[in-house]
């Protein structure tokens, strides 16, 4: 039974104490994915758990949040002062740091659906216990668990009687009202939101009332900062990748992306398309993208954004402000089906005029003479002021009164000069289901001004990922909002028939998680215009080698070859739809990186699936890495593709430090590197200080034991293998 308010409680342990008076001790918890994480809350309760073996509790929840530790002495001593610096004042999930040593207690159990990107692969505990699911279907799953309490970061609405969900009403939105039926049912349930002031407070959608919770976690002195995922350097395999995948881009369209630096690096060309548009088609022609991947003049553009983008996406990363900043993220949308249309095909433009009635008019969304609901109507979208009232069959307007009759011309320009907005109201340049990312993305979100929130709407992943209908829209507003849809991911690896691997390995271990890809993948090929991108860097580094993303076969997939779509590599793009196998085995080894080619082609050779008298093309045969770095020096611009477009955590000492310790551990993957460069470790000195800052950085300046002394060697070595500057860390300031 929903009370007149949520019980409001100060104390983690009183807290607790409630939820097991109302619910028992069988507690099966369902917490929200990455951010929305109420920690104070889930670490008490864990606390009671570990004290009281005859609690048995189940968190179901993920992509539990943790700072980094390392696992080398070498890596502790470098993450140090970093997770000081960024995670030193926010408290550390105790679950997830136990689940992550192994020492959960046997009373208690982590079932997670999504993994941050091999953090679990060496953990047979979580390996066991991942539950494998579509976003989409994690709210079915939760149901079909049991869970019976809830618990989720909220943020205070300052005393309007809301909260909101902020950063995760993607399952929430839809999972509490399943509780409540499962409370009318007769099955005790507790629902419990913790304030947090640092959450930025969004509206819309992830605007609730306070009501919707039993319990609220109120201390506002214990507020904590919100966990930031740093931003990722973007290489300049990233960055060619991000740049083919902006030449696909339809203006006036859609745009769904994910987190990572090749989502980084997507965002960072489509601005350059938009604001620098000589230099980015300096780098377009540059690639003979144009002859080469005609598809780009089918299916995107090399023109900035003169009526932008829309964004429809699970996960609103950061790079969605960016683009709003720059001026891309503009086309809005409207939640009303017929509305929509119209607006997509010019039928009406965002300025109201009294053509605007007469085309929906002529549509039958209006009739003349105009009524309460059409007044209502038209009110809520703009076209009539707010200040416009139905009374007695005419308009009022303060003292005036007008005919509704849109066939006199008298009562026309009445209603032109009184009644009339100026433009549209209440689009959506943003809907997205989640959110993590950088200090300064929630920052930014803290930031907006009211009419830049009222313009994102954070919502249901129901909503997002498919276009089954929905209590915020059916199949058909979705279409209308969705035109000329790219839903861009990544993956590890794709075969040559066709087939995405992302989430796993094909001995059975999870890497990730399948998430919202299988559903975009799927809706780009239900959607008229749309299409799936799969992006991926054409090779890896493994034990010391490297290796090919683009293979033959592998005995795991995340995407079947029936919904094989756009393959993009730094390489270039591999239109598949619709090809023959011929054809998708050929367009992707033209896309993979020239040393693997050849053995590619033997292979599909060999299969009967490429004709054995076929031969490589000298032009598909520069796909080098020398040949990526040429790309993207070509425009004569240097800073045209930075490692960090969008800022960075790391100092520069650590930036160099990370590439030196990075060196090292490729150095070191095989028993023979290992030996190797123990060896010349061993002989390395800094007698002049060209390290001093750097080993100081490192904790290294006055090294002691044996231990200590080969780190600082081993640090030394890595400084010299990337050739470090002369001046870097000796310079006193």
């Amino acid at each position: 039974m929903v009370a007149d308010a949520p019980l409001r409680l100060s104390d983690t342990n009183a807290c607790v104490d409630v939820i097991i008076e109302r619910v028992g001790k069988e507690i099966t918890l369902g917490l929200p994915l990455g951010l929305g994480k109420p920690v104070r809350l889930v670490n008490a309760l864990y606390q009671r758990a570990k004290d009281d073996p005859s609690i048995n509790l189940h968190i179901v929840t993920a992509l539990s949040l943790l700072a980094p530790q390392g696992g080398s002495s070498l890596e502790k001593r470098f993450l140090g002062p970093f997770v000081e610096r960024l995670y030193g004042r926010i408290p550390e999930l105790a679950y997830a740091r136990d689940v992550s040593a192994n020492r959960l207690p046997g009373n208690v159990q982590v079932s997670e659906f999504f993994f941050k990107a091999g953090s679990f692969l060496h953990n047979t505990g979580q390996q066991r216990n991942y539950v494998c699911t579509n976003y989409t279907h994690a709210v079915r799953d939760l149901m079909a668990l049991g869970v019976n309490v809830i618990g989720q970061m909220v943020a205070p609405g300052d005393g309007s009687g809301q909260v909101s969900l902020s950063s995760n009403p993607d399952l929430s939105l839809d999972l509490l009202p399943l509780m409540r039926e499962r409370e009318a049912d007769g099955t005790p349930v507790a629902l419990v939101g913790e304030l947090n002031e640092h959450l930025p407070f969004m509206g819309q959608h992830a605007a609730i009332g306070e009501t919707d919770f039993d319990i609220l976690l109120d201390h506002r002195a214990s507020d904590y900062p919100l966990f930031s995922a740093p931003q990722m350097a973007v290489s300049p395999e990233d960055h060619l990748i991000g740049f083919y995948a902006s030449a696909l881009l339809r203006d006036g369209g859609t745009l769904q992306v994910g987190i990572g630096s090749l989502g980084a690096a997507l965002v960072h060309s489509t601005i350059l398309r938009h604001k620098d548009n000589d230099d980015w088609r300096a780098v377009f022609d540059h690639l003979k993208v144009e002859g080469k991947f005609p598809l780009v003049n089918d299916v995107g553009g090399a023109g900035p954004f003169r009526h932008g983008l829309y964004g429809c996406s699970e996960m609103m990363v950061d790079g969605f402000i960016y683009l709003l900043e720059a001026g891309v993220l503009t086309r809005e949308v409207y939640d009303h089906a017929g509305l929509q249309t119209l607006i997509n095909n010019g039928d009406i433009g965002q300025e109201v005029s009294l053509a605007t009635l007469d085309v929906l008019r002529r549509e039958k969304l209006i009739d003349s003479p105009m009524r309460a609901r059409d007044v209502r109507w038209l009110t809520r979208f703009g076209i009539f002021r707010d200040s416009v009232e139905f009374k007695g069959g005419r308009l009022r307007i303060a003292e005036q009164s007008l005919d509704a009759d849109l066939d006199n011309a008298d009562s026309r320009e009445a209603i032109r000069t009184l009644a009339l907005g100026d433009r549209l109201s209440g689009g959506i340049v943003m809907h997205g289901g989640f959110y993590v990312g950088p200090e300064s993305f929630y920052q930014a979100l803290r930031d907006l001004s009211d009419k830049d929130r009222n313009r994102i709407c954070m919502t249901s992943v129901n909503y997002i990922n498919h276009l089954y209908d929905h209590a915020f829209g059916n199949q058909r507003l979705k279409a209308a909002q969705r035109v000329h849809s790219r839903f861009i991911n990544s993956t590890m690896m794709y075969t040559l028939s066709g087939a995405a691997v992302s989430d796993g390995l094909e001995d059975g271990r999870v890497v990730s998680g399948v998430g919202g890809q299988y559903n975009f993948v799927a809706m780009a090929h239900e959607l008229p215009g749309a299409r799936s991108i799969l992006t991926l860097r054409s090779t890896r580094q493994s034990r010391g080698e490297t290796v090919s993303n683009i293979v033959f076969s592998y005995g795991h997939c995340t995407i079947p070859r029936h919904l094989r779509d756009i393959v993009v590599t730094e390489y270039g793009i591999a239109d598949l739809r619709g090809q023959s196998d011929e054809q998708v085995y050929l367009r992707l080894i033209r896309i993979a990186d020239s040393r693997f080619q050849q053995d590619l082609l033997k292979q599909a050779q060999k299969a009967g699936k490429v004709a054995p008298d076929f031969t490589l093309p000298a032009d598909w045969c520069n796909n080098t890495p020398e040949s990526v770095r040429e790309a993207i020096s070509s425009s004569g611009n240097d800073q045209l593709f930075p490692a960090f477009p969008f800022g960075r955590d790391f100092t520069d000492e650590e930036l160099t430090l990370g590439k030196a310790l990075k060196t090292l551990k490729a150095a070191t993957s095989t028993r023979r590197g290992k030996l190797a460069t123990l060896w010349r470790a061993f002989r390395e000195k800094d007698e002049e200080g060209q390290y001093s800052s750097l080993i100081q950085r490192m904790g290294l300046e006055n090294a002691r034991g044996l231990k200590a002394r080969l780190d600082r060697r081993l640090v030394i070595h890595g400084l010299r293998i990337i050739d470090t500057p002369s001046n870097t860390g000796s310079e006193k300031t």
